[in-house]
């Protein structure tokens, strides 16, 4: 993937038609801004005149090239940032942001600007330099982008029955949904329509009618991408979608309704694509074209400020020919690399000579433009090549997965959107962005309210949340047990299910000694569906655990095996609220604790953590249970003997905004192992415990 600097454009308005500019770059790799020009000048946008070359897009570009570029030192700051990437052959990503108090400005077309040292050539049809209108967002959900086969696209097409033609032409939704079908290539397909006869559609899933309600509810499914098609309009500023009800007739949706049932999705998709309809009354002589005048493009910062991490609509009555050619083209360069801004470039470039070209329009709050990653090791390699030293350490029994609480995010929800409901329900006073920071949150309701409440809050929340996501599936006395029994069902139901459930697969390996982060019961259940009589123990870190029972106190001679193995419990244990680390002082007590009394962990631990091939699962690089772990295995004597084995990191969960550069994440795993052998996978647990089922598997 070609290395890509960075160029944010903010424009606030000042007053009239002066608008404040704040410039920031960034080279590849780093996240250091780079000052362009000494001082960024404020800037006059003569809307009016703009409105002068609304028929001639050429005219249009450069006038609004002279505009955004007119000042000596904005030229020299883009040509600066331009000038920059060429020497060095990477990609320059300009991204636009419009405050909220300008938001006149997304009436712009921004998409025309040509180059303002050379204003008969476009500036934004290349893939060198791409562009998106950058959102900001009320939403503090992180995007997370997929594994690359696993993206799934809700594709709906509006048709209803009683449209008037002489106003509304009928939708060819087979035509449609078989463009939609090429375009979207090898992407998981539903679709929410009506068609005669959907047999002739292999490999297509039909889940309804296109009306609102339904693709809210299909959207719970966690699609990655929502495809809609239908006519639009703009009334008194509102957009208009012509949906469908029930009983297939048009349903008018305005645009609040529609972001509205987004925005009360707990995952709402990652792209957001808005195609027109055609319009009717266009014979032969005139080119098809939409008629929503701009409604679905309307749609754009609405649903970004919602929460949707990037959307493409169309600002204007595009025709049917740019669109036939450009989604196409979008999709095909979005399979090939993920990133959503580069295939828009690739797109546009594709309909470059059409006057309609620049009629596409990406809103995007993601920094890094990505949609999905490919699932890999760092140093671009796609494999590992220690694979052989890890499968024998495995057939030795000398690995010790280290298992962290990621793992369970699938069953139990996120640790960071727990936080989040936390510091709305009970107005937690700090910034925003650490709003999402479990530790500091809990640490608050421990200060504000008393040291056991977020421990009871947290038990609650994750009751509740299994309940929410298995409560059909759980006989009504579970629904009344307590959490580690319904979780314990919960996870027997995940495993029959599903061949690569990560505990499943971890159980099956036969080691002797597990070590997790995680408080459920979820490894120890899955042990013991694999015949195994596994021993958990916990860690004793504070005073008010010491009492409990230990396998030491009545066996001093056990010795973990792959048939009686250990789990070891490092941060508590739901059963035992008083065991949680949880807040802040906890992390730090834990860590002070351990590092000065090493009684408090079992010296057979302890020789596992210096003596054998370490496996890291389910962390984030910035979460408290990743940094503490680290440093309480840096503190540990026995880098000598850590040296001789091979270590792989599969915690990495790729993030926007939070982590961009695998290799920058390897030097900083590296800088923790003290120059340790360390692989670091980019993906997800459930992508490397995957892979690790298949080399099993095959013998290699």
């Amino acid at each position: 993937m070609t290395a890509t600097a960075d160029l944010e454009i903010s424009l606030r308005r000042r007053y009239g038609g002066l608008y404040d500019v704040d410039l920031r770059f960034s080279q590849p790799g780093s996240d250091a801004d780079i000052r362009l020009v000494e001082e960024t000048p404020a800037i006059e946008l003569d809307v009016k005149a703009l409105r002068q070359h609304h028929l001639n897009d050429q005219n249009y570009g450069e006038e609004l090239s002279k505009q955004l570029f007119g000042d000596p030192k904005m030229l020299e700051a883009f040509n600066k940032a331009r000038s920059s990437v060429q020497s060095k052959e990477t990609a320059l990503r300009v991204r636009l942001f419009i405050d909220p108090n300008a938001i006149e400005l997304h009436s712009l077309r921004w998409e025309t600007l040509r180059d303002p040292e050379n204003p008969a050539a476009h500036l934004l049809t290349g893939e060198n330099l791409t562009f998106s209108r950058y959102l900001s967002s009320f939403d503090w959900q992180p995007v997370r982008p997929r594994a690359r086969g696993a993206l799934k696209a809700l594709l709906v097409i509006a048709n209803p029955t009683d449209l008037d033609p002489a106003e509304l032409a009928p939708v060819d939704v087979e035509g449609e949904l078989a463009r939609a079908k090429t375009s979207l290539g090898d992407i998981e397909l539903s679709v929410l329509a009506l068609i005669d006869d959907p047999v002739c559609f292999e490999g297509i899933t039909f889940v309804g009618h296109p009306t609102l309600n339904q693709i809210q509810e299909n959207l719970r499914q966690n699609y990655d991408i929502l495809y809609l098609i239908c006519h639009g309009a703009l009334e008194g500023g509102e957009p208009l979608l012509w949906l469908e009800n029930e009983d297939g007739k048009a349903h008018v949706v305005s645009g609040s309704d529609l972001t509205t049932h987004l925005q009360e999705l707990r995952h709402r998709p990652r792209l957001v694509a808005l195609a027109s309809c055609q319009s009717a009354g266009s014979g032969d002589s005139k080119p098809k074209q939409s008629a929503d005048g701009g409604a679905l493009s309307a749609l754009g910062p609405r649903l970004a400020e919602v929460g949707v991490p990037a959307v493409l609509a169309m600002q204007g009555n595009i025709t049917m020919k740019t669109v036939e050619t450009f989604m196409p083209r979008f999709f095909a360069a979005l399979r090939e690399e993920g990133q959503i801004d580069r295939a828009m470039a690739v797109a546009r470039g594709a309909v470059r000579e059409r006057s309609d070209y620049w009629m596409p329009v990406l809103f995007m709050r993601l920094k890094s433009g990505r949609l999905w990653y490919t699932p890999g090791f760092a140093d671009n390699k796609e494999d590992l090549e220690k694979w052989p030293a890890l499968l024998n350490h495995l057939q030795r029994k000398r690995v010790t997965p280290i298992i962290g609480s990621d793992l369970d995010e699938s069953l139990l929800g996120s640790r960071r959107e727990m936080a989040r409901d936390w510091a709305e329900s009970y107005n937690f006073p700090m910034a925003p962005h650490d709003r999402g920071d479990l530790p500091q949150v809990a640490q608050f309701l421990a200060v504000n309210q008393d040291q056991m409440f977020p421990r009871d809050e947290m038990l609650e929340r994750l009751k509740a949340e299994l309940i929410k996501r298995y409560g059909d599936q759980l006989s009504p006395n579970l629904r009344e047990a307590e959490l580690e029994e319904m979780l314990a069902e919960v996870g027997r139901l995940r495993r029959e299910n599903n061949p690569a459930d990560p505990y499943r697969v971890l159980a099956a390996l036969d080691l002797p000694i597990y070590i997790t982060t995680s408080p459920g019961n979820l490894l120890a259940e899955a042990l013991r569906a694999d015949g195994k009589d596994p021993i958990v123990e916990i860690c004793r870190w504070n005073r008010d655990i010491e009492w409990l029972s230990s396998i030491y106190d009545n066996e001093p001679a056990y010795r973990p095996s792959s048939q009686r193995p250990l789990v070891y419990q490092l941060f508590g244990r739901l059963n035992e609220p008083a065991s949680l680390v949880l807040t802040e002082d906890d992390y730090f007590d834990y860590l002070i604790g351990v590092t000065k009394n090493d009684d408090l962990i079992p010296p057979v631990i302890r020789r596992k953590l210096v003596d054998t091939s370490l496996l890291f699962l389910g962390f984030r690089l910035d979460d408290w249970n990743f940094r503490v772990i680290f440093r309480s295995i840096m503190n540990r004597e026995g880098d000598r003997r850590r040296r001789r084995y091979s270590h792989v990191a599969a915690q990495i969960n790729p993030e926007g905004g939070r982590i961009l550069e695998p290799a920058r994440a390897r030097r900083y795993l590296e800088n923790y192992f003290d120059a340790a052998d360390i692989s670091i996978y980019w993906g997800s647990a459930e992508d490397f415990i995957e892979k690790l089922k298949e080399k099993l598997e095959n013998g290699h």
